[in-house]
C-alpha cells in the first residue's frame, strides 16, 4: 500500500497549489501584453525590451541560488515563499505606474527576484513528501501553474479592451497578494530540533551522480530556447499574428492537463523514464519544425511542447530533490535552477543569431544535438529510490 499523506501535508500541498495557480494567473494576465506595453506605450525599442527580459532572467537565476542557500542556513522556508509572491504583486503595481521604460528596471528586478520562493518551496515539498507521492506533488503544483497561466491569458484577452494596460497590470497584482496571504496563514513550519552549524554547501557535498545530473540538464538547457521561436515558426508556417496567442493557450492547456499524470507516472515507473519521454517530446518538436510544413503541423508542435513541459518540469525538480543531500536540499535546488537559467539565457540568444544568419530550421537542428547529448548522459544517472506501484 502507498503511504497516505498526513492531513497537514495535504493542507500544505493544496495551499501551495492554490498559491501557484493564483500567482501564475496574475503573471500571465501581463505576459501577452508586456512586449506591446514596453514598445508601444513606453516607446522602447527592441534592444530595451531584450535588456529588460535578459535582466529578469539573470535575477531569476541568482535569486533562487541565494534564497536556497539562506533557507538552508536559517532552516526556514515559509518566509521566502510568501515574500516572493508579494514581490511579484508590488512589481506589477510598479509597471502600472511607470511612465518611461527606464522606470521598469527596478520593478523588473523585483518581479524576477520574487523567484526566491521557488527553491525553498520545492525543498519544503520534497521534505514533507515520500518516494511514493513526491512526483505527484510536484506534478500537481506544475499543473496548477499551467492552469493559472491559461486562465490569466484568457482574462487578458477578455479585459484588455475594457481596462487597458495600466488597470490590467494593477489587477494582475491581486492574485499574488491573495497567494501570499494563503501561504502566511496556512503553512505551518517548525524549526528542526537541536542546534546545527550550517557551513554551507560545498562541492564535496555534491556526489558525481548529482553533478552529472546537473550537468546534463545544463546541456539540455543550452538548446531549449523559449517558446517565442515556436511562435515565430508558426507565423512562418502561415498563421496570422492575431491567432498565435491561441497557440500559446493550446500549449498551456496541454501542460496543465498532463503535468499531474506525468508526476504520478514517475512515482510508479521512476523519474528517468519520464525524463526520457520529456526529451523525446522536445526532439519531436524540433524535428517537426525542421521537416514539417503547413499550419496544421505547426499547431501540433504546440501540443507536443505542452507534453514536453508537463513531463519535464515536475520530474526534473523531483529527481534533483531526491539526489540532493537533505540538509542542503534548498541550496541544491537553487543552484540547479541557477545553472539552468544561466544556460537558458545564451540558448535563446544563439538561437536568434542562427535564425537570422543561417535560417529558421538551424536552431532546431542544434537543439536536437543538445537533446541527444543530454539523453545519453541521463543513461548514466542512478536514481536513489525504487519505483513502487501507486494505487
Amino acid at each position: 500500500m502507498p503511504d497516505r499523506p498526513s492531513p497537514e501535508t495535504k493542507k500544505t500541498i493544496r495551499t501551495f497549489a492554490a498559491a501557484s495557480f493564483l500567482n501564475d494567473m496574475g503573471s500571465d494576465i501581463i505576459s501577452p501584453i508586456w512586449p506591446l506595453f514596453v514598445t508601444q506605450v513606453l516607446k522602447a525599442n527592441m534592444a530595451a525590451l531584450g535588456f529588460l527580459d535578459g535582466l529578469g532572467e539573470a535575477f531569476v537565476s541568482l535569486s533562487q541560488a541565494v534564497a536556497g542557500y539562506y533557507s538552508d542556513k536559517i532552516r526556514r522556508r515559509k518566509v521566502f515563499i510568501w515574500t516572493g509572491y508579494l514581490c511579484g504583486a508590488v512589481s506589477r503595481l510598479g509597471y502600472a505606474a511607470s511612465s518611461v521604460w527606464q522606470h521598469l528596471i527596478p520593478f523588473r528586478i523585483l518581479d524576477r527576484a520574487g523567484k526566491i520562493r521557488s527553491a525553498p518551496r520545492d525543498a519544503l515539498v520534497a521534505d514533507i513528501s515520500t518516494d511514493e507521492n513526491r512526483g505527484r506533488h510536484f506534478g500537481l503544483l506544475r499543473a496548477m501553474d499551467n492552469t493559472g497561466a491559461t486562465v490569466g491569458i484568457l482574462i487578458s484577452i477578455a479585459l484588455f479592451n475594457v481596462l487597458g494596460y495600466r488597470l490590467l497590470f494593477a489587477l494582475a497584482a491581486i492574485p499574488s497578494v491573495i497567494g501570499a496571504a494563503l501561504i502566511f496563514r496556512n503553512i505551518k513550519e517548525t524549526r528542526t530540533p537541536g542546534r546545527r552549524i550550517f557551513k554551507g554547501l560545498s562541492f564535496k557535498d555534491i556526489d558525481r551522480n548529482l553533478a552529472l545530473y546537473i550537468a546534463l540538464n545544463g546541456v539540455f538547457a543550452l538548446g531549449a530556447f523559449t517558446y517565442s521561436f515556436l511562435m515565430l515558426n508558426a507565423k512562418a508556417a502561415g498563421f496570422k499574428a492575431g491567432f498565435i496567442p491561441v497557440l500559446y493557450l493550446v500549449y498551456s492547456a496541454a501542460a496543465a492537463l498532463l503535468s499531474y499524470p506525468f508526476g504520478r507516472l514517475s512515482d510508479r515507473i521512476g523519474r528517468k523514464p519520464v525524463l526520457f519521454m520529456a526529451f523525446a517530446a522536445w526532439a519531436a518538436v524540433c524535428a517537426g519544425a525542421v521537416f514539417g510544413t503547413g499550419p496544421a503541423f505547426a499547431a501540433a508542435l504546440f501540443v507536443l511542447f505542452g507534453v514536453h513541459k508537463a513531463a519535464l518540469d515536475p520530474v526534473q525538480k523531483t529527481l534533483v530533490a531526491e539526489l540532493a543531500p537533505q540538509p542542503f536540499r534548498a541550496s541544491v535546488l537553487g543552484g540547479f535552477q541557477m545553472v539552468i537559467g544561466l544556460c537558458a539565457f545564451p540558448a535563446s540568444l544563439i538561437a536568434g543569431l542562427l535564425w537570422d544568419k543561417a535560417g529558421r530550421r538551424v536552431p532546431f537542428v542544434l537543439s536536437l544535438v543538445f537533446t541527444a547529448a543530454a539523453a545519453l548522459l541521463l543513461l548514466f544517472v542512478k536514481e536513489t529510490r525504487r519505483p513502487k506501484a501507486v494505487a
